[in-house]
């Protein structure tokens, strides 16, 4: 559910910590914290968040686009599932769009279509394409729309797993038919 203000001013209460602040105490936990479990939940808590536009300038003054996009060099599958997934939920929005892909954000989604954990693949392949969109320059398309990328996505459209399957298909018909 999308929020307003008055929602929110009515959800904290008169003694309830402002969303600024929330936001910025899980930014902060999740920097500073050792706990690789309160990571995660910290992270997905940032990425359900993100689903909501009322937060998109708060995330963007705390920087979390960029929290997100570090996930993905990560070696920890988790981390790179709830960060994809955060990306994927404010990827539309222009600005931060822009930075994604000002900040090789469609190399680091589109490279994740490669890992074999079935949510990670899903939401990489949403993520790419919400971002290769026609509005991208046609050569920042072809650069990301490799043959490697093309064989996974083939491959993938095969998968047992529908969402996957119907995904790729779709990927397919979208970015690689009107390329030929």
């Amino acid at each position: 559910m999308f929020s307003t203000y008055r929602h929110l001013e009515r959800r904290t209460g008169k003694s309830g910590t402002p969303r600024l602040e929330y936001l910025q105490e899980l930014v902060d936990e999740y920097q500073n914290t050792s706990d690789q479990e309160a990571k995660y939940q910290v992270l997905a808590n940032l990425a359900n968040f993100a689903y909501d536009p009322i937060n998109y300038d708060w995330l963007w003054e705390l920087n979390v686009v960029d929290l997100f996009l570090d996930t993905l060099t990560e070696s920890d599958e988790k981390l790179k599932e709830f960060g994809l997934g955060g990306l994927c939920n404010l990827c539309l929005e222009k600005r931060n769009k822009e930075h994604i892909l000002s900040n090789d954000g469609i190399t680091l989604v589109t490279d994740c279509i490669f890992n074999e954990k079935e949510e990670i693949i899903l939401s990489a392949i949403t993520t790419s394409m919400f971002l290769i969109s026609p509005n991208n320059v046609d050569n920042e398309k072809n650069d990301v729309l490799s043959d490697s990328l093309r064989k996974r996505i083939e491959h993938l459209s095969r998968s047992k797993n529908v969402c996957i399957k119907n995904l790729s298909t779709i990927f397919l018909e979208d970015y690689y038919q009107k390329k030929s």
